[in-house]
């Protein structure tokens, strides 16, 4: 009995130093989301370049011109925004639930080390848009969201790193598969959204 109530006060302390030192208010339904408007702008990323009249292999020989490299950026943007827009309501949702704060100590340095290789990558990427090297930038993103994924796991959930390893795995092929990277970006950034967002949602959100 007393045994008993040692091995719970220690699984009470584990659980406490787990809150103050880990963000564990990400929800995976916003993963789901996220992948699922990724999913959505890789569609109508394919709509803006590729027509049904290009005769042979749609991924080879592209001209992107200003306008589509415009409305591609618009794409992009929208995602990206209505992924964070949707992750921090569904976060401060579930934070609010489990009676957590979602800006402590924990969080601010996952946002840190997630920011990092993120903006990092952001500006290199601008850099080679502005050179009018288009073909590297579906790869470079998996690459450097990965790469952020990773650097950022340490002060959130596990799945993040795996989800983070498979985002590199994905850039690097894509980057030997040049002309599919369109396709490479929605199996990273909607596909494995979805499934490491489920995955999440049952193992975690779902009590």
């Amino acid at each position: 009995m007393e045994a008993s109530k040692y091995l719970k006060d220690i699984q009470d302390i584990k659980e406490i130093m787990n809150k103050s030192t880990l963000c564990l208010s990400l929800s995976g339904l916003s993963g789901v989301l996220a992948g699922i408007y990724a999913l959505i702008g890789a569609w109508l990323a394919y709509r803006t370049i590729y027509t049904d009249s290009m005769p042979g292999d749609p991924y080879a020989g592209l001209v992107i011109t200003e306008t589509i490299l415009y409305r591609l950026i618009a794409i992009a943007f929208s995602v990206l925004i209505a992924s964070v827009a949707t992750g921090i309501i569904f976060s401060m949702q579930k934070a609010k639930r489990e009676n957590e704060s979602i800006w402590n100590t924990a969080s601010k340095r996952l946002l840190i080390n997630f920011s990092i290789p993120l903006v990092a990558g952001g500006i290199f990427i601008l850099f080679l848009i502005e050179k009018e090297i288009l073909n590297l930038v579906a790869p470079l993103t998996l690459l450097f969201y990965g790469l952020a994924c990773v650097n950022a796991s340490k002060y959130t959930l596990r799945d993040v790193r795996y989800l983070g390893l498979t985002m590199i795995f994905l850039g690097l092929l894509s980057t030997w598969f040049l002309n599919y990277g369109l396709l490479f970006w929605a199996l990273g950034f909607g596909v494995c959204h979805i499934l490491y967002g489920s995955i999440m949602y049952f193992k975690y959100d779902r009590n």
